[in-house]
């Protein structure tokens, strides 16, 4: 069974104007944060885009819930559990409700699994707080206590984004380095260790993080760079850095726009069995022929592959 676990969607009444105008919102500091368009909110044509590229089901996640207001969230996981009532079997709802709201968006943490069923919930990377913060700990504590497994998207809104002010670097870069920060934060803020059964998703291959993980790995000998001792440089995790790539995360392959090539360079140093298939539909890739050619890709990789397609997404969804 091939799922999608990172597909996107928005409630017509979440997006701006009619929204069959493609229309890119800009943050505070003018740099482009998301583009709305109409596909976000056809799911007959993401239905038909499925059957065309193989993709048996999807997980629906939207951009106006990502650590948004209880009001949005709670209107976006209405209209996912209401898309997977009316296209049976073709969508899996995600929880959307901030991991700092309180006992309100605890409750419908607890709505979205109980009532909707939903197994995941959606954050960003970044929120005016990094994710090793320990006030984010209830919010842990609880998705382990539920056995809920948290998606790690990019920030939509990056906290620090002057670096990025032209060529939409924030998108195109800084989404990425804020996803490979997540890893590291996540592993040597010791999230991993305090919480033994919570299962991560990271999205993007943790921002291609594989690129640079020999480098990564090296700045784990704390002697040999001379940190040892600094509350903040010198931290480590309980294992090996390699222990939490290998056995505790799960990375999706969405993020670079359908490139095999990205996947075939992070396959180097993240094992196949602990990623799982998705395309970032409908922004990085809209067209049904880039979907199924993705998919193709995957598949004449062989084991590893089909292990992606299909054979991880137990990893996320019991019984897949």
């Amino acid at each position: 069974m091939i799922i999608d676990f990172q597909h996107h969607f928005v409630p017509r009444e979440l997006g701006p104007g009619a929204g069959a105008e493609a229309r890119t919102v800009y943050d505070d500091h003018g740099v482009p944060s998301y583009s709305f368009h109409g596909l976000l909110y056809d799911l007959d044509e993401h239905v038909a885009m499925m059957d065309e590229a193989g993709i048996d089901a999807a997980t629906l996640s939207c951009a106006e819930g990502m650590c948004g207001p209880l009001d949005k969230c709670r209107i976006i996981n209405d209209a996912a559990k209401k898309a997977e009532q009316d296209y049976p079997g073709r969508f899996i709802g995600t929880a959307h409700a901030h991991p700092l709201g309180g006992k309100e968006a605890f409750a419908e943490l607890a709505r979205c699994q109980d009532e909707l069923g939903f197994h995941g919930v959606v954050i960003c990377s970044e929120f005016n707080m990094k994710l090793d913060d320990p006030a984010l700990d209830p919010f842990w504590e609880e998705c382990q206590r539920r056995g809920l497994y948290v998606f790690v998207h990019p920030a939509l809104k990056l906290d620090h984004p002057e670096p990025y002010d032209a060529y939409d670097m924030a998108r195109s870069i800084g989404r990425e380095f804020s996803m490979a920060l997540s890893v590291i934060r996540l592993i040597n803020g010791g999230v991993l260790d305090r919480f033994p059964a919570l299962n991560v998703q990271i999205a993007h291959l943790g921002g291609g993080i594989a690129s640079v993980l020999g480098r990564v790995r090296s700045y784990q000998d704390k002697a040999f760079w001379g940190t040892t001792g600094n509350a903040r440089h010198g931290a480590l995790p309980e294992k090996p850095l390699d222990h939490y790539i290998d056995e505790r995360l799960v990375f999706d392959t969405a993020g670079f726009c359908g490139a095999i090539s990205s996947i075939n360079s992070s396959l180097v140093e993240l094992p196949a069995r602990r990623v799982v298939f998705a395309t970032d539909y409908p922004q990085e890739i809209r067209e049904r022929s880039a979907v199924k050619k993705f998919v193709d890709g995957l598949r004449a990789l062989g084991p590893d592959g089909e292990a992606i397609l299909g054979g991880n997404s137990g990893l996320l969804v019991p019984g897949t």
